[in-house]
């Protein structure tokens, strides 16, 4: 069985003020998503779920049926406010949507196989679904998932703050811990992040999670347990979010689990700013002019 790619492409791209899922970068126009599906597919994937908001489907599913049909299975799922509650309610007054891990559970009716997990606006490289299609295939099991890491000092943007999972792992490369961290930026010679307590160092070779993931399918379960218990605790708190880690870390203390935290040598880049953007466009004309992709890919 092949596995699947689950692409969270719900969000509207606050920060970066446009729907960037949808810009082309590539030569031909493509987008950073086609990149990964692109990659995939040659790493051996079989079908690629869109995680999207109903309000813009109509203009995705046109955008990428045409190029996608024959060359890989496709599949949409919303992600909604009310979706998963259980008969919760929504809390009132809240806008912002419930977060990453939410979204993946969003997806549970259309996985029934060993997947990963990306984020839309992130380029992630051929090496990455290399070792991750290698995982799934090979080391996945409903004890056992990973993640592909980066080096933090290699995935920050020279234009505002970014967000980032650091993990810390052990001498076997087993991840310990994932923290999100929401305001990471350089600072002089070092790179630090600021929370409520103020302004704290990170080392430059910390392991980072892009978000990256890859997950049995016998995740959903639990993780529909634990998003409904995350809502009725955080009931109050209308910015709270259901990240992928809060998934990971209690796979690890109350599941028994482990995540192997698995190098990748690609080099990573993405969109968090408008002014990202020219960037993004320069390392992808370097690529194809090295022969790593075709000028146009579909």
């Amino acid at each position: 069985m092949q596995p699947t790619l689950l692409i969270l492409a719900a969000g509207m791209a606050s920060r970066y003020g446009s729907m960037k899922q949808t810009e082309g970068f590539g030569p031909s126009g493509e987008t950073i998503m086609d990149y990964s599906i692109y990659d995939a597919i040659r790493a051996g994937f079989g079908k690629v779920v869109f995680i999207i908001r109903k309000d813009f489907a109509e203009g995705f599913k046109n955008t990428f049926e045409p190029k996608l049909k024959g060359k890989i299975k496709t599949e949409y799922v919303y992600q909604e406010m009310d979706y998963f509650l259980n008969g919760l309610p929504v809390p009132e007054g809240r806008t912002k949507p419930w977060g990453t891990g939410h979204a993946v559970l969003c997806a549970m009716d259309v996985i029934d196989e060993p997947f990963a997990v990306i984020n839309a606006d992130d380029f992630y490289g051929s090496d990455a679904f290399v070792k991750a299609a290698a995982f799934l295939n090979t080391d996945c099991t409903p004890k056992k998932y990973s993640i592909i890491g980066y080096e933090l000092s290699k995935t920050l943007s020279d234009h505002g703050t970014v967000s980032r999972g650091v993990c810390q792992v052990d001498a076997d490369n087993n991840l310990v811990s994932i923290k999100e961290r929401t305001k990471i930026y350089r600072e002089g010679d070092t790179i630090v992040y600021e929370d409520e307590a103020g302004k704290h160092e990170v080392p430059f070779n910390s392991s980072v999670s892009m978000n990256f993931w890859c997950f049995h399918q016998s995740l959903f379960e639990p993780t529909e347990k634990l998003f409904h218990q995350f809502v009725k605790d955080n009931s109050h708190n209308l910015k709270s979010e259901f990240f992928i880690p809060i998934i990971a870390e209690d796979f690890m203390e109350h599941h028994g689990g482990s995540v192997k935290v698995i190098p990748c040598s690609s080099q990573w880049f993405g969109v968090t700013y408008k002014e990202d953007a020219p960037v993004v466009k320069a390392s992808i004309d370097k690529l194809v002019a090295d022969g790593e992709y075709p000028p146009s890919l579909w």
